[in-house]
């Protein structure tokens, strides 16, 4: 007999995952070896695979992947043509989504939100309220989190931090051991690199 689930628009034919017990849409592909959790929802053209585990109230849908050994959970939902991968986690009220990627052992938590075209990986970590988006990337072992934004095309790596309410963005490059906190803004093509610190108002360009 066909089952049902109401996943927020209606219910559509569904059933649950035999490893966790999560409500997967039969539209949906959820591997064997993937945890799906009592309270996780799969659905839309979702694709969780290998050893990836979904599980508290996380979501996964439309035609988002999350596969490898990634792990989705707590609140967050990965959506649209996002991808999720390798041993990245993305937890708490999280949202990854368009085609934004998330992948190596980077950490995305908290409230933020990945979208566009961006990229966080490697060791990255990017918390509290920050938001990553169009193409920006993030890697190494880089932190981003308070309100702070990078977007654009900027790249954020090694191990500096962007912090507080600060931008960067356009084409910029922040790395090795910097810190751009405050209301600084990093924009156009500039490359801030070294042990320098970029706080206050301070905007730096080109």
């Amino acid at each position: 007999m066909t089952e049902f689930h109401d996943f927020g628009d209606g219910p559509v034919a569904a059933h649950r995952h035999h490893n966790g017990g999560g409500w997967v849409a039969d539209t949906a592909t959820v591997a064997d070896t993937a945890y799906v959790g009592p309270y996780a929802l799969v659905f839309g053209d979702a694709l969780v695979l290998e050893n990836a585990q979904v599980y508290g109230k996380a979501q996964v849908l439309n035609n988002a992947q999350v596969y490898g050994h990634a792990r989705v959970y707590g609140n967050a939902q990965v959506y649209g043509n996002a991808q999720v991968y390798g041993n990245a986690q993305v937890y708490e009220y999280a949202q990854v989504y368009d085609n934004a990627k998330v992948y190596g052992k980077a950490l995305v938590y908290n409230f933020v939100h990945v979208y566009g075209d961006a990229q966080v990986y490697d060791n990255a970590k990017v918390y509290t309220c920050a938001r990553v988006y169009e193409y920006a990337v993030v890697y190494g072992k880089a932190q981003v989190y308070g309100n702070a934004q990078v977007c654009g095309h900027a790249r954020v790596y090694e191990h500096a931090q962007v912090c507080g309410d600060a931008i960067v963005y356009g084409k910029a490059q922040v790395f090795e051991n910097v810190l751009v906190s405050g209301n600084a803004q990093v924009f156009e093509t500039t490359q801030v690199f070294g042990k320098e610190k970029v706080s206050g108002d301070t905007m730096i360009d080109d």
